[in-house]
């Protein structure tokens, strides 16, 4: 009977996983089928879902009609600069907050906690405005600096929270064998906290990688353009001369690209599960 009911609720389980597969897996489906498809057969009603002629020159074409490589590049480059000074950043931000003593310490940090609930579009004028004042527009500067100093408010938490349940026996120890600050960092709490800082260099790749409305507005040149503001170059409305690009589109969006996420989902879901123990365990009769 046991047996029974074991095998039952196995069955219920791997259906409902497989369903839940195809559901999430569906849009990501339909891309790569579309960027297959004739340029007819896009608008068709009701929807063709195997194409009659799988065109695999869209591929190329996509990549020829625009830079793509280049937007590659600066994506690349936005994300590989803005993922590192941003972990660095909160990283030395979280660690003081963890680890020293300083007047308004507290508050401090409950004005870095404050500024989650202050949306990033509250800042788009004044950050216009300084960095046209810096003549940093048109440039990849402002996707890029401002993230090496502060990283974010929740990085900067969920690291905090990382580095308290350290027990700090490890840094007296290594304070007695005459290492400084930075060197206990360096060298003793960041080893330990390789789990935390990848589940953030992840959730911070993503971040950049995906970002839009950033570029939109500070980039006006082709040659400077992401991957996610290079993609709206194949976007058409109706009254648009030539053929549809929405299969140019599908095309772009498919080619293959870095998934980090994917990959490493398994580690980042166990990195923030410790995340949340470590913090429920952690010390806040500071607070």
């Amino acid at each position: 009977m046991a047996n029974r009911i074991s095998l039952r609720s196995a069955a219920i389980f791997y259906t409902a996983a497989a369903t839940l597969t195809v559901f999430f897996l569906g849009p990501f489906l339909w891309t790569v089928i579309s960027s297959l498809k004739q340029p007819s057969e896009i608008t068709t009603y009701p929807p063709i879902f195997i194409p009659s002629v799988l065109r695999f020159e869209n591929y190329a074409q996509a990549w020829t009609k625009v830079p793509f490589l280049t937007f590659y590049i600066n994506s690349a480059i936005v994300a590989g600069l803005a993922v590192t000074g941003q972990v660095l950043s909160a990283t030395l931000v979280a660690y003081g907050f963890a680890r020293f003593q300083f007047p308004f310490r507290n508050v401090l940090f409950m004005l870095v906690i404050a500024m989650l609930i202050v949306p990033w579009e509250v800042t788009i004028v004044p950050s216009f405005i300084l960095y046209s004042w810096l003549g940093w527009l048109d440039s990849l500067k402002p996707l890029i600096v401002p993230f090496w100093f502060g990283g974010s408010p929740l990085y900067i938490f969920l690291l905090r929270q990382f580095f308290m349940g350290i027990p700090r026996e490890f840094d007296e120890a290594a304070e007695i064998d005459g290492a400084n600050s930075f060197r206990i960092l360096w060298q003793i709490l960041v080893p330990l906290c390789m789990p935390a800082l990848t589940t953030v260099a992840i959730f911070s790749f993503l971040q950049h990688w995906n970002e839009f409305i950033q570029p939109l507005i500070f980039l006006n040149s082709p040659e400077h353009f992401t991957v996610s503001l290079g993609l709206r170059l194949f976007q058409t409305t109706p009254t648009d001369p030539g053929e549809p690009k929405e299969h140019l589109l599908m095309a772009a969006a498919a080619s293959p690209r870095c998934r980090a996420f994917s990959s490493s989902s398994p580690r980042s879901a166990s990195s923030c599960a410790a995340l949340c123990c470590r913090g429920s365990k952690a010390d806040y009769s500071s607070l």
